[in-house]
C-alpha cells in the first residue's frame, strides 16, 4: 500500500509490490508471526490456539527495595540553650516554632528526642549537619554543636512516634 496525504489508498496487485517487500522477505523466517515458531497451533493455520508459556516469579525478600527507615536523634549535653536546639531544628529539619519548642523540651527532660525518621543517607547527612552547626552564642561554656546519632527505626514508619506520643496528653 501507498500512503500518501488526502489520496485514496489502493491494494497492491501482483508484480506492483514495492522493493522493501522481496528485501524483507529474507527475514520472514526468523519472525516471531511465522508458522515454524508456532506450529499448527498457530490461529492463522486454522488450528487451536498456542498454550501460554508461565515463567515460574523469582523469589524476593519482602523488603527487597524498600529503604530501611532510621531516626535521627538529638541528644542532650547541657550547654546550650532552648533558643540555640529551636533555631537548630528549624533550620536542619524545618521545624515550626511550636514543633522546635517540643524537640528542645524532650531533649532537656529525657536527654533525647527523635527529630526526624528518614532513609540512611537522609539520616546521616542530617546527623552531620547538627555536628557542624557549631557553638551556641548564648552560653559562654558551650565549646561546639550538640550531639547526635542516627539510629534503626523501630516503628511503622510514621516518623518522631517517640516525640508525640510523650507529649500527647491522651497518653496513660
Amino acid at each position: 500500500m501507498v500512503f500518501t496525504k488526502n489520496r485514496p489508498q489502493k491494494p497492491l496487485t501482483p508484480g506492483t509490490e514495492p522493493a522493501y517487500t522481496a528485501f524483507m522477505s529474507q527475514f520472514d523466517s526468523d519472525m516471531p508471526w511465522n508458522e515454524e515458531h508456532f506450529g499448527s497451533d498457530c490461529p492463522e493455520s486454522g488450528g487451536q490456539a498456542a498454550a501460554t508459556k508461565v515463567r515460574p516469579k523469582p523469589e524476593t525478600k519482602e523488603d527487597e527495595g524498600l529503604l530501611t527507615p532510621w531516626n535521627v536523634v538529638l541528644l542532650d549535653d547541657d550547654h546550650h540553650t532552648y533558643e540555640y536546639v529551636m533555631r537548630m531544628v528549624s533550620k536542619i529539619f524545618g521545624h515550626n516554632v511550636a514543633r522546635a519548642f517540643e524537640v528542645a523540651k524532650t531533649v532537656d527532660s529525657q536527654g533525647r528526642a527523635v527529630c526526624m525518621t528518614t532513609h540512611k543517607e537522609l539520616a546521616e547527612l542530617k546527623v552531620d549537619q547538627i555536628h557542624s552547626f557549631g557553638p551556641d552564642p548564648l552560653m559562654a561554656e558551650s565549646a561546639g554543636s550538640m550531639s547526635a546519632v542516627m539510629e534503626p527505626a523501630e516503628s511503622d514508619g510514621e516518623g518522631d512516634d517517640e516525640l508525640d506520643s510523650q507529649d500527647s496528653p491522651d497518653t496513660p
